[in-house]
């Protein structure tokens, strides 16, 4: 075991990381000439700004979680390709961190802790290169990721000595991401675990749900849920606590707006909320009433998405390109909308003019794994990025295949900057019916957003949650709190199983 918070919560193996530095292996043996070795770097922990007071609870760099699972700040580790040996580098702590923080480890603890052949403290300037030199590596091939969403580029570990090496920065990303895009079965378990415990804290809110609350008030108790019964101490993105208009605000809940509305009678609820687990990552979004009751116009709007998540969840298997699922989610959504007189007109001329992504400007969803927005995107048989409404937020374009952790993550809102646009928009605007558009406007919006787990023999949907419109109004009107009690029991049975 690598790790697991307490024994109310789930147990890591630390075979999952050992089984990754053989995946990686594997890979680079035919690829790098001998005399090779891997040098990663792990993250460092950081105070807020220039005080040492308030030191931001520390995450690990997921690259280097990944091949070595070690939870600590300041780590280096090397993989010697001709022979898989790992060797973990550990700072060297200030004799006065025993007063201030603790217990100071030694080699042996880290060793079997992370299932290491060898720990060594960082002591001096050229620590790493002597031990390199050691086991006679001549190439070294560094980590340089650069990310295909934000554009930020992680940069490559600095090392004393790197002089005397033939370094490479260039095949590790290529290798790495690619290996993450394909879970093992380990991670797919830890994964599940988050999703779990993601499920519950929503099912906790919606349970709690009342007019009269703040949107923050939910927040908070996601947050508890995730922690006090999860051992989830992070979560994998800002919380989205959206009610009524807020709704339509895809990326609400940020500094600006900081889920602080108060919630009204009728108002929709759109919660998009996901904690992480030993740095694997959830990503779950639920949509509700205020009340517990859908109103006519709730329920056509939430059937549409309903119905596109079910199509996709269904429709996507080995071998089908995620573009197709996001216009076959399109279609799907256009259609109901159609039916309740919001647009007219021929679907697929709609679709090709970009209606849809007036009521979906964002994409179908994304890779998830050690981050919420996982790497591998646009690698592969990815194709370019569009430029299209809609198509270009797509956040991979890849062919799926058997293992890949996306999630599916339709979404219909009524924002008046694109209603507006389109409106104005003489393609467009033959398609829309402006008179019944207007009696959606201020509701907000709708999103269901589930982890899925791509399989061959049938997809796994790691989300838990009473999904339909007839589900969710009895769940929220059934006797009785989401107790602690319940909550702790049904994590309990989970872990059981």
């Amino acid at each position: 075991m690598t790790f697991q918070l307490s024994e109310k919560t789930f147990k890591v193996p630390v075979d999952l990381f050992v089984e990754n530095r053989q995946r990686l292996l594997e890979a680079l043996k035919t690829k790098v000439p001998a005399n090779s070795a891997v040098l990663l770097q792990g993250g460092v922990e950081k105070n807020r700004y220039n005080t040492d007071a308030a030191d931001l609870p520390f995450r690990q760099e997921s690259y280097f979680f990944w091949t070595f699972g070690v939870n600590e700040s300041e780590f280096y580790g090397v993989i010697d390709v001709t022979t898989g040996k790992t060797t973990l580098f550990a700072p060297r702590l200030d004799p006065s961190y025993a007063i201030w923080d603790g217990k100071i480890n030694d080699e042996k603890y880290f060793k079997e802790k992370y299932a290491v052949d060898e720990v060594f403290f960082n002591d001096t300037e050229k620590t790493i290169a002597e031990k390199l030199k050691a086991l006679a590596v001549k190439n070294v091939y560094l980590l340089r990721a650069e990310n295909t969403d934000s554009g930020d580029v992680l940069a490559e570990p600095k090392f004393a000595g790197s002089q005397d090496f033939q370094l490479n920065t260039q095949l590790l990303y290529l290798e790495m991401a690619e290996l993450r895009v394909i879970k093992t079965e380990k991670e797919i378990d830890v994964m599940r675990y988050a999703s779990k415990i993601a499920s519950e804290a929503h099912r906790a809110a919606m349970k709690h749900m009342k007019p009269g609350l703040y949107e923050y008030q939910l927040e908070s108790l996601f947050r508890h849920t995730s922690y006090y019964h999860g051992g989830c101490r992070h979560l994998a993105y800002t919380c989205i606590a959206a009610s009524g208009c807020n709704g339509s605000v895809l990326h609400y809940g940020h500094a600006n707006a900081p889920n602080d509305k108060f919630i009204k009678d009728g108002d929709m609820c759109l919660f998009d909320m996901g904690p992480e687990y030993n740095c694997y990552a959830s990503d779950i979004t639920t949509s509700f009433p205020s009340n517990g009751k859908f109103t006519e116009k709730q329920k056509i709007v939430y059937n549409a998405v309903l119905d596109a998540n079910l199509a996709v969840l269904k429709a996507a298997k080995p071998g089908v390109r995620w573009t197709d699922m996001h216009i076959l989610s399109e279609k799907v959504i256009l259609e109901h909308l159609k039916k309740a007189g919001l647009i007219v007109g021929d679907i697929d001329k709609a679709v090709e003019a970009r209606v849809g992504a007036v009521f979906m400007p964002h994409g179908l969803g994304h890779f998830i794994g050690l981050d919420v927005h996982d790497c591998g995107g646009y690698m592969g048989d990815a194709t370019p990025r569009s430029t299209l409404p809609g198509l270009k937020s797509l956040r991979t374009t890849r062919t799926l295949k058997d293992r890949m952790a996306i999630t599916i993550e339709p979404g219909c809102y009524f924002i008046d900057f694109l209603l507006d646009e389109a409106l104005a928009d003489p393609v467009k605007s033959a398609f829309l019916v402006k008179a019944e558009i207007d009696k959606y406007r201020g509701s907000g919006g709708v999103r269901i957003e589930d982890d899925v787990i791509i399989r061959a023999a049938g997809n796994e949907n790691l989300s838990d949650l009473p999904r339909t419109v007839e589900e969710i109004e009895n769940f929220m009107a059934s006797g009785g709190q989401w107790t602690e009690k319940d909550i702790e029991h049904r994590v309990s049975e989970f872990l059981s199983k």
